[in-house]
């Protein structure tokens, strides 16, 4: 019998925590960006406004966690071409994001693109396994 534990531990967790908080990172700055446009144009204000207001609201939080999926799989494959990625290490790589966006919502930071939430687990579940499509095997 194989022991579900040992290939838990056997998981490059130190290299997907760095990948989920340069992601969260990344994230961030781009939030940053976005509060910054939102204060200073009435036309970013505007546009914000309307893309995050229901009903396109919950598709566009759906498909910002997406891109943030994407993009940790994509950083993954760029600098850390060392960790071989697997169903095992996507499905570590999506815990690895939501304690990241965990711990960033745990701080007094502005929070206008992703917040966790169900919406976000969903999301960056489809965008890891989309983007990391031919790691299934």
């Amino acid at each position: 019998m194989s022991d579900p534990i040992r290939r838990l531990k056997l998981l490059p967790w130190r290299q997907l925590l760095q990948i989920s908080i340069l992601t969260t990172f990344i994230v961030f700055i781009l939030e940053l960006l976005l509060v910054w446009g939102f204060a200073q144009s009435n036309f970013v204000r505007n546009t914000i406004t309307m893309l995050l207001s229901p009903p396109l609201g919950t598709l566009m939080s759906i498909a910002i966690a997406v891109g943030i999926g994407a993009l940790a799989v994509y950083l993954c494959e760029r600098w850390l071409p060392q960790v071989l990625l697997n169903t095992s290490s996507l499905w570590a790589l999506v815990l690895c994001l939501l304690l990241a966006l965990g711990l960033k919502s745990l701080l007094p930071l502005p929070s206008l693109l992703v917040d966790l939430s169900d919406f976000a687990l969903i999301g960056i579940v489809l965008g890891v396994f989309w983007k990391g499509r031919s790691y299934w095997r």
